[in-house]
């Protein structure tokens, strides 16, 4: 269910812990909002979100962390109520994730990436591997592009947008990535989010994604790597799924099945558990299956 940030609670205990919207003024001038829910965790973890969504994309997983995980969702440049800068490159965003871990004085963090948020812990832990302990990658893919329908998605509706952007498109384009329902105040402020986004940033973001493809450099990324897919993602193909298990040299596999593009929101309690296990695991088994 939709945790609303006022009424969190800690799994082991149920006790409510502080949600507070903080904000991080970066040295770019970008101001990045984020939920620290348990500054007093010793295992940082830093959730990123997909193109269009926020910080609150990850509320429903939150109580479900234990005490031993400091998660730290971030809303990155130009979605929900960040600020607007103008330019949206996936270094962009990874260059704000180094100066957002050192506003916060972390050296090193697990990152938890989900669909553009993949790919830039991706793009991080490429060219900053000291400070990624491990890396999580939900709806994953080296290159979008190789997806048809993605590219004839950005050419039709992403370049047809314009300010306001239709609350229906927006309903729809969401509700496409998923395969299993999830609660109906959960899809209401998932919509409320995407909306704060302004039509050039749809249309940035997006090219963005389809200009890069990191797959010659994913040989590059040595943090121990776990690759959450659901068998119903339409977006992050199967054949980008081989791609990464056979490029990044310690990768564990896990497949939601029934589950879409967004596994962390069809079943939230399972990805918390799965998520926590493999931060808090001080040895990993390599798998390619």
């Amino acid at each position: 269910m939709l945790l609303a940030t006022s009424s969190l609670a800690r799994p082991e205990t149920g006790e409510p812990f502080a949600s507070t919207i903080k904000k991080a003024v970066l040295p770019s001038g970008v101001v990045s909002p984020y939920l620290d829910p348990n500054p007093a965790g010793s295992t940082p973890v830093i959730l990123l979100h997909g193109i269009t969504d926020s910080c609150a994309s990850y509320k429903a997983i939150l109580a479900h962390l234990p005490t031993t995980v400091r998660p730290i969702a971030v809303t990155q440049r130009g979605h929900g109520d960040a600020n607007i800068p103008e330019t949206y490159a996936i270094a962009d965003f990874a260059a704000d994730l180094a100066n957002f871990m050192d506003v916060l004085d972390l050296e090193r963090a697990v990152l938890v990436g989900h669909s553009m948020g993949s790919l830039i812990a991706q793009q991080f832990a490429i060219h900053h591997p000291e400070r990624v302990i491990s890396l999580v990658l939900i709806g994953a893919f080296a290159a979008i592009a190789r997806n048809p329908a993605c590219i004839d998605f950005g050419r039709t509706e992403i370049a047809s947008l314009s300010d306001p952007i239709s609350p229906a498109f927006v309903r729809e384009f969401q509700a496409s990535t998923l395969a299993q329902p999830i609660p109906g105040p959960m899809m209401e402020e998932v919509v409320a989010e995407s909306l704060k986004v302004p039509a050039r940033v749809w249309k940035a973001a997006w090219s963005a994604l389809l200009e890069t493809d990191i797959t010659a450099d994913l040989s590059r990324i040595r943090a121990p790597t776990l690759i959450v897919w659901g068998d119903k993602d339409s977006l992050a193909l199967p054949a980008e799924q081989q791609i990464l298990l056979g490029s990044i040299a310690n990768t564990r596999f896990e497949i939601f099945a029934g589950a879409g593009h967004a596994p962390h929101w069809e079943e939230p309690q399972r990805f918390a558990a799965l998520a926590a296990e493999f931060a808090s695991a001080k040895t990993r088994i390599t798998s390619t299956a």
